[in-house]
């Protein structure tokens, strides 16, 4: 299966394993899309149901079997589901766990680098090799500088409630932070399919946002 992603990831992008890399990932965004507008259209659900939610907590707040009952009936009144926001970083698993195989192949990135820094290498390993004020390491640098940027809108894109769990509402500021660290540890190529999906997905979730579905 790696090899047959390889395959297809250069046949793609003309031998350019870099691009071939965005090019999948823009790929993966697509195909996901539905799943995304489910997600939107959850989240504006939650919403305009947050008084009535209120009123529940308050009502059967205590009762955990009665409160679960009366969720669900709510949510299937609106014809949705309160795990409908999960769905797109639940889908995403597989296709990360392959670019991950992929981007940690013995063969499969070798010889295969982004403006001098090689795809297989993690930062480690590229100080490691090259030195702390070099090239490649710049280069990565630049990348993980660009997934901050963009974790850092995705949580000013987040919508909390009072409803919600202090707890969950700090989690959920900083869950986007998560694909800072992931790059962080990561070979290059891992980071760079990081920063192309969640460039994609804040852009997506700024243009759902706006329109009515």
């Amino acid at each position: 299966m790696i090899d047959s992603l390889v395959t297809l990831v250069f046949t793609l992008s003309g031998g350019d394993a870099a691009l071939g890399i965005v090019l999948f990932t823009l790929a993966v965004r697509l195909v996901l899309l539905p799943l995304s507008v489910r997600q939107a259209r959850a989240a504006k659900i939650r919403e305009r149901l947050a008084p009535k939610l209120r009123k529940l907590r308050e009502r059967h707040g205590r009762d955990p079997q009665r409160m679960s009952k009366e969720l669900s009936a709510l949510y299937a009144a609106e014809g949705a589901s309160p795990f409908a926001g999960f769905l797109p970083a639940l889908a995403q698993l597989p296709f990360m766990w392959l670019m991950y195989r992929v981007a940690t192949h013995p063969t499969a990135l070798a010889g295969h680098d982004l403006f001098g820094a090689p795809l297989g290498q993690q930062v480690a390993g590229l100080v490691a090799h090259y030195g702390l004020f070099s090239t490649p390491v710049l280069v990565f640098g630049v990348i993980v500088a660009l997934v901050a940027a963009v974790a850092w809108l995705s949580a000013r894109q987040i919508k909390v409630t009072e409803e919600q769990p202090e707890l969950m509402r700090q989690i959920s500021k900083l869950l986007p932070y998560g694909a800072v660290v992931a790059t962080l540890v990561l070979p290059l190529a891992a980071g760079l399919y990081l920063l192309v999906s969640t460039a994609w997905a804040t852009g997506e979730r700024a243009v759902l946002a706006s329109r009515p579905l």
